[in-house]
């Protein structure tokens, strides 16, 4: 589940934005706030297809994007690995009707702090883990509305298209998650992989603003 903000100026950005429902916060900084997303896989060595799911439109914050099932960690559960795992296996529960019984099945895949020019903010852990056999996403209706299963690239198309609303963070991963051809590719590539952490920049240009990530033009700046 994440957490629902009061209603934000949307701010005008020349790429995609953080989230909607976001506003920049040029001169402060929010402490971020722990959570825990997973990237549930299926295909086995055939495929890779990935679960997307919608939050309800009428949400306050990221009303009708398409994300990965995730949110933020209990304020009593602390801030450390079994806590983000925590937080991801009932989040993935709660938005998703789908139930991994184990922890440890979860794989570390990477690491997302939000720009600290962005007010509301998540130190979030994105995990792989394979969906039980034959699972089949059940949605709330009320946080989340809609539940598919996309190839990477498919689901990239699809924001091209404008069939998808897809945030920065998620954009990203399924780049990423493209290159690979079938789930079990991804996980023994992931399995044991050293984790850096992420952390974006909203770069102003003028009226506008951009996110840049670490070794992008500007990021340094």
């Amino acid at each position: 589940m994440q957490p629902d903000e009061e209603a934000d100026e949307e701010a005008d950005v020349s790429a995609d934005p953080p989230a909607v429902g976001q506003e920049f916060h040029f001169g402060g900084r929010t402490e971020p706030r722990p959570a825990g997303t997973v990237i549930l896989l299926r295909g086995g060595a055939e495929a890779l297809e990935l679960l997307l799911v919608q939050r309800n439109p009428s949400a306050r914050f990221m009303g009708g994007a398409w994300v990965f099932p995730g949110g933020a960690v209990e304020r009593t559960e602390g801030n450390d690995d079994a806590a983000h795992r925590a937080a991801a296996i009932r989040e993935l529960e709660e938005e998703a009707g789908i139930t991994i019984a184990d922890p440890q099945q979860l794989i570390p895949y990477s690491h997302w702090i939000t720009p600290a020019e962005v007010k509301t903010r998540f130190d979030t852990w994105f995990y792989l883990a394979q969906a039980p056999p034959g699972a089949q996403a059940r949605v709330d209706g009320s946080e989340v509305v809609d539940a598919r299963w996309y190839e990477p690239a498919s689901a990239l198309a699809a924001r091209e298209r404008g069939d998808l609303f897809l945030v920065f963070p998620t954009i990203k991963h399924l780049q990423q998650l493209s290159a690979f051809s079938t789930a079990d590719e991804l996980l023994a590539y992931a399995v044991g992989r050293e984790i850096h952490a992420v952390q974006p920049r909203v770069v102003r240009q003028g009226e506008t603003a951009r996110i840049v990530l670490p070794g992008e033009p500007g990021y340094e700046d």
